[in-house]
């Protein structure tokens, strides 16, 4: 239980110290795509629409969390947000608060194209552009749909938006792995930042596989036949991705950088400074926890904000040391990377 001298305090602490600056908020559990490492072939069961938080609910918790807890930095993910249609009138209300932080989207750019300049006119951003490959049979192999032009699309239109870019990729054995020095190079030719991210035991089917799963040292050395990356010397604030210089290996010429997060094999549990709050409206102090607390269903039975505070506040007190990082300890959610939110 948290103590009640932090329940008056204007901070999520934990018990060890850390403070949540960086709020992540799903929109929706949906997906128009089905990537083989998050959701099956089929679907999944999702949650209700009156069940999922409104606009305005996102709104009071993100002016709750910037103006009590000092969070700066928003970002909304899934499922795949594009799929709310309200996602422009979200965007537009969390800008427009009096401590407005930082907003980015996490998205596969899947009708992006169609939205990015309104976005960017509501006040976001930045993107993380999920995509693990830019070969159109890989692509459909990996996400079961044919949809790799889309994706292209968008990344070009949130560019001539604006919007800042990152590209996230996950790495899968035997499918798409020789090719990570291709997606490096065609990232760094458009001014796109790479994230390779380690395959994490989000899955609903529980089928992750910590042999099969490629580990930052093999990332590192797959891209070493085409690169040298020179660790970056900035600090990294609590960012989850450990950032490189990247240089042709042939002519030395610097080319950009490269971020690699390694949740599973470096974890970096220790530097924190995320909260969660999935889509129905609970507070996750950890993507790997089962543990959740529920703010909407107070929320809509009259809670003021004290209240909702005070329960987001206890929920972050309680959020453990680590996962488990490299050991058996390592907890595999109940819910899917979907539900949870990215």
């Amino acid at each position: 239980m948290a103590p009640a001298r932090l329940l008056g305090s204007s901070g999520l602490v934990d018990r060890f110290g850390r403070r949540a600056i960086d709020l992540r908020v799903s929109l929706t559990e949906r997906c128009n795509l089905r990537c083989t490492y998050c959701m099956p072939a089929a679907g999944l069961p999702f949650a209700p629409d009156d069940a999922l938080m409104t606009a305005a609910e996102i709104e009071r918790l993100v002016r709750i969390g910037s103006s009590r807890f000092g969070v700066r930095k928003v970002r909304f993910t899934g499922g795949e947000p594009m799929l709310r249609h309200d996602l422009v009138d979200v965007i537009a209300r969390c800008a427009a608060l009096p401590d407005a932080p930082e907003l980015s989207l996490t998205t596969n750019a899947i009708g992006l194209a169609h939205r990015a300049a309104a976005l960017y006119a509501a006040g976001l951003r930045r993107v993380n552009v999920s995509l693990d490959t830019v070969d159109p049979d890989t692509f459909t192999t990996v996400t079961r749909r044919p949809f790799l032009d889309k994706v292209i699309a968008g990344l070009s239109a949130a560019h001539d938006a604006g919007l800042d870019i990152k590209v996230n990729a996950v790495l899968l054995r035997g499918v798409n792995d020789d090719a990570a020095p291709e997606l490096l190079r065609w990232c760094l030719d458009r001014g796109y930042e790479l994230r390779f991210i380690e395959q994490m035991p989000l899955d609903p089917d529980h089928a992750w596989d910590r042999t099969e799963m490629i580990t930052a040292d093999e990332i590192r050395a797959l891209l070493a036949t085409s690169f040298v990356l020179t660790p970056d010397e900035a600090p990294r604030d609590g960012a989850p991705a450990e950032r490189y210089r990247v240089q042709d290996a042939g002519t030395g010429a610097p080319l950009g950088t490269v971020g690699i997060i390694a949740s599973i094999t470096e974890s970096f549990c220790a530097d924190c400074t995320r909260t969660r709050l999935t889509a129905d409206g609970h507070v996750r102090s950890c993507l790997f926890s089962d543990e959740e607390t529920d703010v909407l269903g107070p929320m809509r039975s009259g809670a003021p904000d004290d209240e909702v505070a005070e329960l987001w506040q206890r929920a972050m007190w309680a959020k453990p040391r680590d996962h488990g990082d490299d050991t058996d300890d390592l907890v595999h959610p109940t819910r899917g990377m979907s539900a949870i939110g990215g």
